[in-house]
């Protein structure tokens, strides 16, 4: 079985966050999807089998399994766009079924999924002062108009936005205290944002619940923060764009459109490419 590794949400070929991929005729054993994600070292590994005319997906971290994940869905959507043509695929998860759709422009691949439905929250205070605490942050760093939220598009994640690019790119935290409060709270990430105007957003994303610092780039959570800011009136206009992991030395851009209906599922895009 050959696993590809496909950057997702490059840009201009460059850039994105590389996931394993392996289509198989049948999946591995739990212990052994596991093992591959570990051997494979990157934060996802997506593993896909045919169901009748849809595909049945799960995902895997080094450290767990995950019910969502969406650059690797990204991956996923190029890698059948590869292997099947151009296309919509259906996807039936762990816990509720997507749809990811794969292209070809010129010489990239694009692939779009559907996100699970959303919703969001409002943590507590105490809540919001651990998080801030974990980063070394104040409320003087808070973007008081856009508040701390608990957000869900497909797995949960605390939403904090900072009111500068400063602070943004200053993140820095303890990884094994970040992992005992994610895994305490369920939590998939942290997101953590600066809206430098209503549409464009620089994010950060710490995934210590996988054991990992921080991924270059995040769909589920891009998702969830996509629903939030419907939530919350944001005026995003239908859509808004992302990069994300310009710190860590490998920008990658995403693409969110928003629909209006309360809770719908958010259009999660970006480009893709195959790594050698």
């Amino acid at each position: 079985m050959e696993v590809l590794r496909i950057s997702a949400f490059s840009e201009n070929g460059a850039g994105g966050n590389p996931a394993g991929v392996l289509i198989a005729d049948a999946f591995p054993s739990d212990t052994d999807m596991h093992r591959i994600a570990s051997e494979i070292g990157y934060s996802e590994t997506v593993f896909a089998v045919r169901s009748g005319p849809d595909w049945r997906v799960r995902y895997f971290s080094p450290e767990s399994e995950v019910p969502f994940c969406g650059h690797a869905t990204i991956a996923l959507g190029a890698a059948l766009t590869m292997r099947e043509g151009p296309g919509v695929f259906a996807l039936a998860l762990n816990q509720t079924r997507i749809t990811v759709e794969g292209q070809r422009r010129g010489d990239a691949l694009v692939a779009t999924l559907q996100s699970p439905p959303t919703h969001s929250t409002r943590p507590s205070d105490e809540l919001t002062e651990e998080v801030l605490d974990l980063f070394g942050y104040t409320p003087s760093n808070l973007n008081l108009d856009i508040p701390p939220a608990l957000a869900h598009g497909g797995a949960d994640h605390f939403v904090l936005a900072l009111n500068s690019r400063i602070a943004l790119a200053s993140m820095r935290y303890d990884l094994d205290a970040g992992r005992t409060l994610m895994l305490r709270e369920g939590w998939i990430t942290i997101l953590l944002a600066y809206a430098k105007t209503p549409n464009l957003f620089h994010t950060r994303n710490p995934f210590a619940s996988g054991g990992v610092y921080e991924d270059p780039a995040t769909g589920a959570a891009s998702a969830a923060l996509g629903g939030y800011l419907r939530d919350l009136d944001w005026p995003h206009g239908g859509a808004i764009e992302i990069v994300q992991g310009e710190d860590m030395g490998t920008r990658s851009r995403i693409g969110a459109v928003i629909p209006s209906t309360p809770g719908s599922s958010i259009r999660i895009s970006g480009e893709a490419r195959l790594l050698t």
